[in-house]
């Protein structure tokens, strides 16, 4: 039983951390809201390492929109699977609101999310293009 409860307790806290879930009791919530925002950055910087073109899509936009996105959204799949989630949820969610902007981010997304990288070949795109449509009907 006591370990369960320590087990709960941990998880918690660190749901408090990378998630936004209320701090669990008996920790200072200023101190915990110190280090989830420092972890964030940290998140933020090495995502901006693995993915240098979405801080240069972005501009000084970047830190913001990132930790916006990180404050409820836990890493689940390391940073590679981070920064595709984070070029999703600009895209779905509309805050990418210059044009080009948005196309940029939209290609480089699409370039890296599918299971094999999109071809620059205009037939190859066309084919594959044309057996996704084939396979919906």
């Amino acid at each position: 039983a006591v370990r369960q409860r320590l087990a709960l307790d941990q998880t918690a806290l660190l749901s408090a951390l990378v998630a936004g879930t209320p701090v669990p009791e008996g920790f200072d919530r200023v101190r915990l809201g110190v280090q989830a925002r420092a972890l964030a950055a940290k998140r933020a910087d090495v995502v901006a390492k693995v993915a240098p073109e979405l801080p240069v899509f972005l501009g000084a936009g970047y830190r913001t929109a990132f930790l916006s996105y990180a404050r409820r959204r836990p890493m689940t799949g390391g940073y590679r699977r981070d920064a595709l989630d984070f070029a999703e949820w600009l895209l779905r969610d509309g805050r990418v609101p210059d044009g080009a902007v948005r196309r940029e981010v939209r290609q480089w997304w699409l370039e890296r999310e599918g299971p094999v990288p999109r071809s620059r070949r205009p037939g190859v795109r066309w084919a594959r293009a044309t057996g996704r449509a084939l396979l919906r009907r």
